[in-house]
């Protein structure tokens, strides 16, 4: 197994969207999904990292897990055991904005961690400074996201697009230094 963290990765979303299936979408709302609903409840600190194993259905999760799969090894060997840290402090830092930001909808898909992948793949394999590959994939894709986030109307959540980018590059800057 050349990417066990990523693999994992890879087949908890396919365990979730099966189980979602088996279940008629309940451990979709139970577990792998993240609305406003109380502090009080340990399912709500769950469901801040189970998000992002879930899927609306298989094209929702053909289309993550293709960037996962791709990204994910180069990165695993790169970062090692970091990137279960960059997985799960993406998920909850997401998770939380999302449930400040819009509690009256469920959240649920690796898209925020796809664009950590994306933007920490794109810090990876310079040793020093800020590399050009960052600051360009940086300005086009944030753009893109803002301008959708304002302009589109489809059941994207851009915001969670634009702070899993910055935690994967907040994260990889951080980790590059090391």
């Amino acid at each position: 197994m050349n990417a066990p963290i990523t693999l994992g990765f890879a087949a908890i979303c396919i365990i979730a969207l099966m189980l979602s299936y088996i279940t008629d979408d309940a451990s979709t709302v139970l577990v792998f999904s993240t609305y406003g609903s109380s502090w009080l409840s340990p399912l709500t600190y769950i469901r801040l990292i189970g998000h992002v194993f879930g899927h609306g259905g298989l094209e929702h999760l053909t289309s993550n897990m293709l960037y996962i799969l791709l990204l994910g090894p180069m990165l695993e060997e790169k970062y090692h055991d970091k990137l279960i840290t960059v997985i799960l402090t993406t998920a909850l830092v997401t998770g939380i904005i999302h449930n400040i930001i819009q509690p009256e909808v469920m959240l649920l898909g690796a898209s925020g961690v796809v664009f950590a992948f994306i933007l920490l793949a794109s810090i990876t394999g310079k040793e020093d400074g800020i590399p050009i590959t960052l600051i360009l994939a940086a300005i086009l894709w944030l753009g893109q996201e803002f301008y959708s986030g304002f302009t589109a109307s489809d059941n994207i959540s851009h915001i969670t697009h634009i702070i899993g980018g910055l935690s994967g590059a907040i994260l990889g800057l951080l980790y590059k230094d090391k």
